[in-house]
C-alpha cells in the first residue's frame, strides 16, 4: 500500500455556500468534523490556491484542495459505542443493526469516524475473521449518510454464505427513498451501468464502462414537491440509488452531492439523503430458511416526511 500522501480537490458544490470550512469538508469528503478541523489547522486545506482556516468561509464554485497525509499504521478497529445503534437480532451466526446516520460500515483510511465493526466490538461481540482485517464480518455495507438494516456475519459458514447470497442476488434488499418531482413512469426500473465520476473522484455516475446496475422503484405515495418510492436492488454498486434517482432527475431529496435542491433539504430539516434501508431478506446461514427484517424511519427522515405531507 502507498505511504504517500494524497491531496484531493474538487469545486465546492452550490448546496454548501457559505458553509465553514470544516463543515463543507465533513459533506464532501465523509470527515468527522474534527477531522477536517485538523486538517485545516495543520494547513492541509486550500481554497483557490490559498490556505484556509476551520472558520473560514467556502464559496460556490471554489476550488478546495485538501492533502490527505498517509496512515501511519494500518487501520485499525476502534471499540467505540455509537449512539442510536440498535441490534435488531443476534444468533450464533449473525448480527442484524439498524444503523444511524454518519456511522461507516467499517474503518477505512481517511475515515474517522464511528463504525458498525467499532460498535460491536464495544459491546463484546465475537465477529468472522474473514475478509480483511478491518473489514471482517462484513458482507455489505450502506453509505455513511445512509441509515438501516445491516447483518453481520459472526461465524465463518456465515460469512461464506451470506457472501455468496449478495453475489448471487439472493438477497432482498428494499430501500424507501423521498425523491424530488415524481418520476415518469410512477413505477419502472433503471438498468444503467455505473462508475467512477469522469471528472469528481468522490462521486460515481451512470457511465459507458461502468458496472451493470439495475434498480426497481414503485410509488408508495405522491406529494406535491417530491414522491415517495419503494426501490429494491438488483445490484449494489456505491451510491447506486442515489445515482440513478440523478440520472432520472429525480435526485434523492436532501442528496447535494447528487444534484438535490439545498432550499427544499432546508425546508425540510434535512442536512443528508432520504434514503433508509427499510428491509433485508435472505437465507439463514444455518439452516436455509427465509428470514426478513425491517426498521422503521428514523426520527430525521420522518419529521422532513412530516413537513412534506403537510404542505400537500
Amino acid at each position: 500500500m502507498s505511504t504517500a500522501a494524497q491531496t484531493r480537490s474538487l469545486p465546492v458544490p452550490d448546496g454548501l455556500e457559505g458553509e465553514r470550512v470544516d463543515a463543507a469538508l465533513a459533506r464532501m469528503f465523509g470527515f468527522s468534523r474534527t477531522k477536517a478541523a485538523e486538517l485545516a489547522a495543520d494547513g492541509k486545506v486550500r481554497i483557490d490556491g490559498s490556505q484556509a482556516g476551520k472558520s473560514d468561509r467556502v464559496t460556490a464554485g471554489a476550488w478546495l484542495e485538501v492533502e490527505i497525509p498517509a496512515p501511519a499504521a494500518p487501520v485499525q478497529i476502534v471499540p467505540e459505542f455509537v449512539e442510536g445503534m440498535r441490534i435488531v437480532h443476534d444468533d450464533q451466526d449473525i448480527v442484524l443493526v439498524d444503523k444511524p446516520v454518519g456511522v461507516a460500515a467499517h474503518p477505512s483510511p481517511g475515515w474517522t469516524g464511528p463504525t458498525v465493526i467499532g460498535h460491536l466490538a464495544a459491546a463484546g461481540y465475537r465477529i468472522s475473521t474473514s475478509g480483511a482485517a478491518e473489514r471482517q464480518g462484513i458482507v455489505h455495507r450502506l453509505d455513511v449518510g445512509t441509515s438501516g438494516l445491516m447483518v453481520v456475519a459472526k461465524s465463518e459458514r456465515a460469512y461464506s454464505d451470506l457472501k455468496r447470497q449478495f453475489h448471487d442476488r439472493i438477497t432482498d434488499k428494499r430501500y424507501h427513498t423521498l425523491v424530488q418531482g415524481h418520476p415518469d413512469p410512477l413505477s419502472g426500473t433503471v438498468d444503467a451501468p455505473i462508475g467512477r465520476h469522469p471528472s469528481s473522484d468522490w462521486k460515481w455516475a451512470v457511465t459507458r464502462d461502468g458496472k451493470p446496475s439495475v434498480t426497481h422503484y414503485d410509488l408508495i405515495e405522491a406529494y406535491r414537491a417530491a414522491s415517495l418510492l419503494a426501490v429494491k436492488l438488483e445490484t449494489g454498486r456505491t451510491h447506486q440509488i442515489r445515482v440513478h434517482m440523478q440520472a432520472l432527475r429525480h435526485p434523492c431529496v436532501g442528496d447535494l452531492t447528487y444534484g438535490a435542491d439545498p432550499v427544499l433539504a432546508k425546508r425540510l430539516g434535512i442536512t443528508r439523503q432520504w434514503l433508509h434501508a427499510v428491509s433485508l431478506g435472505f437465507e439463514h446461514p444455518a439452516d436455509g430458511e427465509w428470514v426478513e427484517f425491517s426498521s422503521p424511519y428514523p426520527a430525521d427522515l420522518q419529521h422532513a416526511l412530516d413537513v412534506i405531507a403537510g404542505e400537500s
